[in-house]
């Protein structure tokens, strides 16, 4: 990992110097607590950026994404911003996506860049440093993470994001019926069994009742945590829980789904919160809306 020097910055929106925060894991659960179990997404598709009459460029990608987190920043425990959707921007969208990342910081609502990194080796390495390294100008508190190249490929990230304080999203059962042709085989002794194990151990080093080593399971996954046997509560990680609004998933689905691990879910909701914009009150009540699903359902 890079050292930082005098003349480097630090992360946006994050002071300088070690032991300046809790562990990732802590400071989620306390969002939730305070504010509610929703996480909005921040997806400046072409679709969405036109429904809010904004142009499909850089400008209306900052002005999109900024709007988001204005509005509902002090309402959401989190916002995600989908970074592949910046990314084809190229340089000057990555740019955006760095300021988007420092007003919600300055805003005081967590980030999760969701990137869904996952390699070997230095290559691991490098993408660490660039989503949880102090010194990147593209930290956020946590990354989504593939494991498909091994769990224990993310070494890097997983030790880095504990180090720093911040936390990972290991994708485990995902949303899209694809993903069960990988993550269902072996049944009871599924790959996707597997990834919720391996996050369990890593949380061992973790004081309190959340760790931070996250797991992505999808909100319309159905009776798949059943049928390939599968302890949220073991785990003792957030789950991210992608699919809520325009995917189909409603809040009493996630109560159906997740049962008894409930309380460690973190609801995710992109395109049934931002449909109601550009306009921030609209946008504001959609998010108030999701949350009362959410905890009263």
């Amino acid at each position: 990992m890079p050292e930082p020097t005098a003349s480097e910055p630090s992360a946006p929106g994050i002071s300088e110097g070690p032991a300046v925060r809790e562990p990732f894991g802590s400071r989620l659960a306390a969002a939730m607590a305070s504010k509610g179990p929703l996480c909005v997404g921040i997806d400046p598709h072409p679709g969405l950026l036109a429904d809010w009459r904004l142009n499909d460029d850089v400008a209306g990608l900052e002005r999109f994404s900024l709007t988001v987190v204005e509005a509902v920043a002090d309402l959401a425990a989190a916002v995600k911003p989908q970074v592949a959707l910046y990314e084809r921007h190229g340089s000057a969208g990555m740019a955006v996506l760095e300021r988007t990342l420092a007003a919600a910081a300055d805003a005081g609502v967590l980030t999760i860049a969701d990137a869904k990194r996952g390699d070997i080796g230095s290559t691991m390495a490098a993408y660490a440093d660039a989503w949880l390294w102090d010194g990147s100008s593209l930290a956020a508190d946590s990354v989504t993470l593939s494991p498909y190249l091994g769990f224990e490929s993310l070494r890097p990230a997983l030790d880095l994001a504990a180090e720093n304080g911040r936390g990972v999203f290991v994708l485990a059962l995902t949303s899209n019926p694809e993903g069960q042709s990988v993550q269902h085989v072996g049944g009871t002794d599924s790959v996707a069994r597997r990834i919720a194990a391996a996050a369990a151990v890593e949380n061992q080093r973790y004081d309190g009742a959340m760790g931070s080593v996250g797991l992505v399971v999808g909100a319309t996954i159905g009776s798949a945590l059943q049928d390939l046997d599968i302890d949220l509560n073991a785990v003792r990680g957030p789950v991210l829980a992608p699919g809520l609004g325009a995917q189909g998933a409603n809040p009493a689905d996630l109560r159906r789904t997740f049962g008894e691990a409930y309380p460690l879910v973190l609801g995710t909701s992109s395109r049934g919160i931002l449909a109601a914009g550009p306009d921030a009150v609209a946008l504001r009540s959609a998010t108030k809306e999701t949350l009362t699903g959410l905890v009263d359902s």
